[in-house]
């Protein structure tokens, strides 16, 4: 079979749709154009309740410091969590505060929870680790590519591993401004995510568990 046929053939037999094809190259987004300018993908609040699926315990209250238009706070609320929500833009929920620039934690929290803007998320580990107590937990949830990198293992995973990485079977939908419909409609996510979850303190090695 010719160059020529072999092309042909591809193309006749593709049914994909477009997120397929950046999903088929690894990309996460498909120019700087098309990235929401703060980076803003909300989060399925789908992704609370396969996180507590696994049972992992979260405590009482939580900091929720790039809490968007409240996706995961509300949904945390529902379940009986006491929730501190801020934001680095006025989103209409939530204070709004850099958290990058916050010097203590709220009272009596020992937990932040968020989906950080991705192109802070390793400012986002730092600081959160340097706040937090001993013993506190610090859930992020993540492109599972953020594994990869020399500068990510040298500077966090070399030194302050997480207690947990627990990527999802199915994937979950991280919406740019919040459009979840939009994002169905045009076959689902195209990007792989988990919940990387620290212990401050911890030292051993990461525990791998798949959310279902």
């Amino acid at each position: 079979m010719t160059d020529k046929k072999i092309t042909d053939a591809i193309k006749n037999d593709w049914t994909g749709n477009k997120n397929s094809i950046f999903t088929a190259i690894g990309a996460s987004n498909h120019t700087d154009k098309d990235r929401e300018q703060n980076d803003y993908y909300a989060t399925s609040p789908e992704a609370i309740d396969k996180l507590l699926s696994t049972g992992v315990t979260l405590p009482h209250k939580i900091w929720e410091c790039a809490c968007g238009e409240g996706h995961l706070s509300e949904r945390l609320k529902q379940l009986g969590y006491d929730v501190y929500s801020s934001d680095i833009i006025d989103r209409g929920y939530g204070k709004v505060q850099d958290f990058l620039a916050t010097t203590e934690m709220p009272d009596d929290c020992t937990c932040i929870l968020t989906n950080p803007p991705y192109k802070h998320a390793t400012e986002f580990v730092l600081h959160a680790l340097k706040l937090l107590p001993e013993g506190g937990t610090l859930a992020l949830f993540l492109k599972t590519t953020f594994l990869e990198g020399q500068k990510r293992w040298e500077r966090i995973f070399s030194c302050t591993p997480p207690k947990y990485v627990m990527p999802f079977v199915r994937r979950i939908l991280c919406a740019k401004n919040a459009m979840f419909q939009r994002m169905k409609d045009g076959g689902g996510s195209a990007v792989s995510h988990a919940w990387f979850m620290w212990e401050k303190g911890y030292s051993g090695k990461p525990l791998i568990e798949w959310i279902v």
